[in-house]
């Protein structure tokens, strides 16, 4: 999908599900981080608890 229906879908969404949709670009990102070593398992783990917390993700 180009870049303009990337951007007519997202700007029919709601505010939560713009939060989701972050959360879930942002877990993807953490992934590749340790799927390449560039962070521990620590870190992941970490990060990936504070990111489901703050974008509250877990409730």
């Amino acid at each position: 999908m180009d870049r303009e229906g990337e951007q007519a879908i997202w700007n029919f969404l709601s505010y939560d599900e713009k939060n989701h949709q972050l959360y879930l670009r942002q877990k993807e990102l953490l992934d590749t981080f340790l799927r390449t070593g560039a962070i521990s398992k620590e870190q992941y783990e970490k990060s990936l608890h504070d990111l489901t917390e703050k974008m509250g993700e877990g409730e």
